[in-house]
């Protein structure tokens, strides 16, 4: 099933509950995937659809970040409610001890041998297992091994 449909029962769903928090932050969600298909001129596959879902909490971290930053508890906490309704969709995180034997991999894979190869790491490990890692943590620890 796609995340648009996924998204549609489960907009259902939450305007029977009453659950305005999911109900608006998947409305969000349906708007963003329909941009994404006019865009593309096709309906967008799995992957693309993750890449959008991956945009979203990209924007709503930044905009945490701004309000936390202005003294803007109130938007910070409706931005974090709104990343916790997108991540029930996200496939889960790899942890750090996964990411390192990864990167690991992915440096004796490419050959690297100093930070000049980090984006032929980069690339390797995030084209593998995209949606899964987080690329700053693929970064930090890519720099770690080959520093």
């Amino acid at each position: 099933m796609s995340y648009q449909a996924r998204f549609q029962e489960d907009l259902k769903t939450a305007m029977r509950a009453g659950d305005t928090e999911t109900r608006d932050t998947l409305r969000l969600l349906v708007a963003a995937l329909k941009y994404k298909r006019i865009e593309l001129g096709r309906e967008p596959n799995e992957a693309e659809e993750l890449q959008v879902l991956q945009k979203q909490v990209k924007m709503r971290e930044d905009s945490v970040a701004q309000y936390d930053a202005a003294g803007r508890a109130d938007l910070s906490g409706k931005e974090r409610a709104e990343m916790a309704v997108i991540a029930r969709y996200l496939p889960a995180k790899l942890s750090d001890e996964d990411v390192r034997a990864l990167v690991a991999g992915a440096i004796k894979e490419v050959g690297a041998t100093s930070k000049a190869d980090l984006g032929k790491v980069m690339k390797a490990v995030m084209a593998a297992h995209q949606g899964k890692l987080d690329g700053k943590t693929v970064q930090r620890l890519a720099g770690e091994l080959l520093g």
